[in-house]
């Protein structure tokens, strides 16, 4: 039996992947200068490069959680084969040459340059806000568990199982661990760490996304060391990205609210359009600001930055991510803030037609 129906001829006109897949294309050809440094022209042929960060894509898209279900679904799912680029006959790649393939990326600050790619096209589309800002951060679980956070100081080994059982019993009830006396052997970058007093410590990062507030498409992102003052840190960071030289405006939440963040943005031409917290002191934002029109439509528009961090963790699955190492995870980050653009790029487009 044979068939001379391609999967472009499969995949509906209308399915949300096509225009996703143009706007990714068109990102991955900005890319092609980077893809030329770090594969060799040497040697036998290696996953394409853009083969590659489709299919990493799709994994997050939806919602494959390993390499060896995303070969197993590019092996049957014609959908799959040709949003990656693969025909029918093409054989598929083995998981554990995939998975080496992507260190490629994630050493190479591909992730990276993907995502500008991505926010250049939102900008040269209009969709984006130039004056209006929201930041945060959230809690990203390490792949390290409690029983990894060992001594420093000579006794982080790993804990010897005990009759062949692999996972052993470790008590440590008690006993007082911090970040300064004790690490992780399997993740050294993760930390113990918690955003709320109620909440359990966990091995964890930190990830932030700044967001425009037109459409709530992140123009920002960056993942770091678990600390009390990291959100902040990577706050004025990102926001030194911002192009141009006018006012611009930011709303946070009130664990920004401290007299010298706030003076360090006013001094960047900054104003902080922050959640005020006079719980038993005084805010740093007066009424100056808050009396501003713009405050309340700022109030209002930053809480719409906790739809990406939903739809990352959720469907991008990086509530607790597979790799370790802080250059890893943040490269997957980033990644999954540029899915998440070109999903809402797709509906608000789609909508705006």
């Amino acid at each position: 039996m044979f068939s001379y129906i391609s999967p472009e001829a499969r995949v509906p006109q209308d399915h949300p992947l096509r225009a996703i897949r143009l706007m990714a294309n068109a990102a991955l050809k900005e890319l092609s200068p980077s893809f030329s440094r770090i594969y060799s022209r040497f040697g036998r042929p290696s996953i394409p490069p853009e083969h590659l960060m489709r299919a990493l894509l799709l994994q997050m898209l939806f919602s494959v959680r390993s390499e060896r279900q995303l070969m197993e679904q590019l092996d049957y799912n014609l959908l799959f084969r040709w949003f990656v680029g693969l025909n029918i006959d093409d054989p598929v790649w083995d998981a554990t040459v995939f998975t080496k393939n992507r260190e490629r990326f994630l050493d190479g600050e591909i992730m990276a340059k993907f995502f500008d790619a991505v926010v250049t096209q939102a900008r040269a589309a209009d969709l984006l806000s130039d004056d209006h800002f929201t930041v945060d951060g959230t809690l990203i679980e390490a792949w390290a568990s409690q029983k990894s956070f060992k001594p420093k100081d000579g006794g982080g080994s790993p804990p010897a199982g005990g009759d062949g059982d692999s996972n052993v019993a470790v008590n440590f009830k008690g006993t007082k661990r911090s970040n300064e006396t004790h690490a992780s052997y399997t993740d050294p970058d993760a930390r113990l760490y918690k955003k709320s007093s109620g909440s359990e410590a966990k091995m964890a990062y930190l990830g932030h996304v700044m967001t425009e507030n037109r459409n709530g498409l992140v123009v920002a992102s960056r993942l770091t060391i678990a600390s009390g003052t990291a959100e902040r840190d990577a706050a004025l960071e990102m926001v030194s990205t911002v192009p141009g030289s006018s006012r611009i405006t930011l709303g946070a939440d009130k664990g920004y609210d401290t007299a010298e963040f706030v003076k360090d943005l006013r001094a960047l031409k900054v104003t902080p359009h922050f959640a005020q917290n006079d719980t038993n002191r005084s805010s740093a934002i007066d009424g100056r600001t808050t009396s501003h029109p713009g405050y309340e439509i700022s109030q209002q528009k930053r809480k719409r930055v906790e739809e990406t961090f939903g739809w990352a963790k959720v469907v991008a699955l990086v509530r607790k991510v597979k790799l370790r190492g802080l250059s890893r995870v943040g490269a997957l980050f980033e990644l999954a803030a540029a899915a998440y653009n070109l999903v809402r790029m797709r509906k608000i487009i789609e909508q705006s037609a």
